[in-house]
């Protein structure tokens, strides 16, 4: 007879790394808030460590589902849905490199090579499988395909300060450019064909990501905010009040893992805001950027909450 542990263990999903992204999320965004204000960098100090040991805790305990159900892992991964949310661990690993720059240097070096390595395999992986196979059904199609190939537009913000100069500018390239294409493909789902279901509906919010992280990263390439920056960032900002308009649909949802969709895209819209109002002495963004940092804090701590009623309650790694 299987034990209750192991079951658990078997269902363990990869989508819960998107809990590491959301909490490395919000320690950049306390640390951009603690640079505006002048404070003391203890919450993002703090926030960097939880994000690190949840990142161990979740790998260490995904290497043993993949030891002891090799098969429920490679099922995962043949799944045209949920092999787009493998790169939320290289994601995870060059946002931890990211928070570790300032205080470790050398630390950050090597897990931003690592994660690098393993997003790009990842990438030619979720790319190989959508043009060298049979044709892609149009309900596969979702915001969590920006995940593999956009999530590429991350690297530079922490390669540029490691002296990653033209890698940055390769992975940055690849994001922006596959951004567009696959924007468009998300678009042309949402337009003519049925809703996401109620599950993935969540995932919306990720295509707030690109153009944020994408004017963070120009900002690191470029070094100061110019016109394509602008840009980058006032589509975020669209996309921002046009998802505003859907609050009402999903607090309609019940609560499922997806929800931590919501965590990093609203977090790199507040780095980058903040980021925004400092650099070109906007108080009034900077305000702006204060305030989202309560609400991404608040939506953060909110998504902890639910996460671990839902663990005690049995709702976390059961069958899909």
């Amino acid at each position: 007879m299987t034990e209750p542990n192991e079951d658990r263990l078997a269902n363990l999903p990869v989508p819960l790394f998107a809990t590491v992204m959301g909490t490395s999320g919000l320690a950049l965004a306390w640390r951009a808030g603690e640079t505006s204000w002048g404070g003391p960098a203890v919450a993002s100090t703090g926030l960097t460590w939880l994000a690190t040991v949840l990142f161990v805790v979740l790998l260490s305990a995904y290497t043993s589902k993949f030891l002891q159900y090799r098969r429920q892992v490679i099922d995962e991964f043949r799944h045209p849905v949920k092999l787009n949310f493998f790169p939320a661990i290289s994601i995870s690993l060059i946002l931890l490199a990211i928070l570790w720059r300032p205080d470790a240097p050398e630390f950050a070096k090597v897990l931003w090579i690592v994660g690098a390595l393993a997003h790009i395999i990842l990438t030619l992986v979720a790319m190989g499988r959508w043009i060298g196979h049979h044709p892609v059904a149009i309900e596969h199609i979702n915001p969590a395909w920006f995940i593999p190939v956009v999530g590429n537009i991350l690297l530079p913000i922490g390669g540029i300060p490691l002296g990653f100069v033209e890698l940055s500018w390769f992975f940055f390239s690849i994001g922006l450019v596959f951004w567009l294409v696959l924007m468009t493909l998300v678009f042309y789902r949402f337009i003519f064909h049925d809703p996401l279901p109620e599950r993935m509906m969540p995932t919306l919010v990720i295509v707030l990501a690109p153009p944020s992280v994408g004017f963070l990263s120009w900002i690191a390439l470029q070094g100061g905010v110019d016109a394509p920056g602008r840009i980058l960032y006032y589509v975020g900002a669209f996309l921002f009040l046009l998802l505003l308009t859907r609050i009402p649909a999903f607090l309609r949802l019940p609560f499922f893992l997806s929800w931590w969709a919501y965590s990093f895209p609203v977090a790199a819209f507040t780095v980058a805001t903040l980021e925004l109002g400092m650099r070109l002495d906007l108080p009034l963004m900077e305000t702006a950027g204060v305030v989202l940092l309560a609400l991404t804090t608040v939506l953060i701590l909110g998504l902890a909450n639910l996460t671990l009623r839902a663990a005690r309650a049995g709702r976390i790694c059961v069958p899909d």
